[in-house]
């Protein structure tokens, strides 16, 4: 019994001793060919812990007393995750010298906050899932104000830390409030006490963790820290916070309403689609006022959240499957774009306005069209994978009932594919004085490529992997 709890927790076992020997080897040995080293290793950390999970070291079933749960759903965004994780490593090296935050610390709270995201994946309580959603955000306070001589890192870094705590405390009192009434912590329990009663505590608990959680997936009217700290942070910690926690996030709070409040889906799926429902009308219509690059797809990233989280209103199988397929498209575009993002960034602040893109066709007509298909895809316009990705949440929820919410999702669809055409027309149609300056070291624009390609090509059969996706979505209803 304890050698198989000992197995059930293996990948995250590993991570902690290659962060207390890395760590212990950075902190010893204050070398810039150290801090290299340890960027390099981690990144190879990631990918090893990829390899672990794949060659199924790790048990399948519940364990520590059922607290922690592994199957198919979590080990395949775990995978995602540690993939998604070493890319923004990987494309992060050029801007990270360049403004001279190359220092070991960096990769170090990286796998912190990434190993609080596999605990937070795995976990089947509430106390579990607590501490790993500490452990993944707390380093993410850090990451922001990374930059220590920047006024509007520092600034970033305490808006998030203020509103975090804020998300935590609202997250643990409704952990307390479902603890008072069913009296107990682990979510099958929960399931099983909502049978026999409903009560208004229930209701209210479930209200204080969903704003919590809420806080987390900066989804309105919980966003607020997001343009902000997406402006002033790091654009590598900009570009992490806008990937791999989302969707750890996501696949957190699917576990809890499926497996814990499955019997309460009537007092979740209306909160759930108002939410989902506001960040999409929001950040489509704020996102068109903004001229910063990262501020835009700060409230790029908030729509996207809405869409995502139809999937999940949906309380079915299949609102699982077309989530868990619309935030692997959604994480991989938001890779590709971000390449571009890091790449046009300088010491210059305004070097990330969104003018920085005019006559980008006349000077490097293969980027301008790669860039495009990433833009086209975002959007959600047809033949591209990010329409698709739409198409699926739509269909999940129209066979749910949630008929309204898809005719008002896509007239917000619509919307804010404006932005993300405005984008197109500098490329093709802008005129600037003085010709954008993109430059891409060779890996950056292989896995630029391979994003835009990825959009296009994943239209064919997405593939393969939908049927893993179609498994690991049933796996959370048996």
């Amino acid at each position: 019994m304890y050698l198989q709890n000992f197995l059930a927790i293996g990948l995250e076992i590993y991570l902690v001793f290659y962060l207390l020997f890395a760590l212990s080897f950075g902190v010893f040995y204050q070398t810039e060919k150290v801090n290299r080293i340890i960027f390099f290793t981690s990144i190879c950390a990631l990918l090893i812990g990829t390899v672990i999970l794949l060659s199924s070291f790790v048990p399948s079933g519940n364990f520590f007393s059922g607290g922690f749960v592994n199957d198919s759903f979590s080990n395949l965004i775990k995978i995602i995750i540690l993939l998604i994780t070493s890319s923004t490593l990987i494309v992060s090296y050029r801007s990270l010298i360049s403004n001279k935050i190359m220092v070991f610390e960096f990769p170090i709270l990286i796998l912190c906050s990434t190993l609080g995201m596999l605990i937070m994946v795995s976990s089947n309580d509430l106390l579990i899932l607590f501490v790993g959603l500490e452990l993944q955000a707390l380093p993410l306070y850090v990451l922001s104000a990374f930059k220590r001589k920047s006024l509007r890192s520092s600034e970033a870094g305490l808006k998030f830390f203020v509103l975090g705590a804020l998300s935590s405390g609202l997250l643990l009192y409704g952990c307390s409030l479902i603890y008072g009434a069913t009296g107990s912590i682990k979510f099958i329990e929960i399931s099983n006490a909502l049978v026999i009663s409903n009560s208004w505590v229930l209701l209210l608990g479930l209200g204080f963790i969903l704003s919590g959680l809420a806080f987390k997936l900066s989804v309105v009217p919980f966003h607020m820290w997001v343009p902000d700290v997406y402006e002033g942070s790091p654009t590598p910690t900009t570009l992490f916070l806008a990937t791999v926690p989302k969707i750890a996030a996501l696949a957190m709070t699917c576990r809890l309403l499926t497996s814990g409040f499955d019997n309460f889906i009537n007092g979740w799926q209306q909160i759930l689609c108002i939410l989902a429902l506001f960040s999409i009308l929001f950040g489509s219509l704020a996102a068109i006022a903004q001229k910063n690059l990262k501020r835009l797809l700060a409230y790029s990233s908030i729509s996207h959240m809405g869409f995502a989280m139809i999937g999940l209103a949906t309380g079915t199988p299949e609102g699982i499957n077309a989530l868990v397929s619309y935030m692997i498209i959604y994480l991989i575009m938001t890779v590709g774009v971000f390449c571009v993002v890091l790449s046009m960034e300088n010491s210059d602040h305004n070097s990330l306005n969104i003018q920085g893109l005019l006559g980008l066709s006349e000077v490097k007509p293969n980027l301008a069209i790669l860039i495009t298909f990433l833009l086209c895809s975002m959007a959600g316009l047809p033949p591209f994978l990010g329409f698709f990705a739409k198409y699926y949440v739509f269909v999940a929820a129209v066979e749910a009932g949630l008929v309204g919410v898809v005719v008002l999702a896509v007239i917000g669809s619509v919307i804010g594919s404006f932005y993300y055409l405005r984008l197109v027309y500098f490329i093709y149609f802008g005129k600037s004085e003085s010709p954008p300056h993109i430059k891409m070291s060779n890996i950056e624009y292989y896995i630029f490529l391979f994003a835009s390609l990825f959009v296009i090509v994943g239209t064919f059969g997405f593939f393969g992997i939908e049927e893993v996706v179609s498994s690991a979505a049933k796996s959370l209803f048996r």
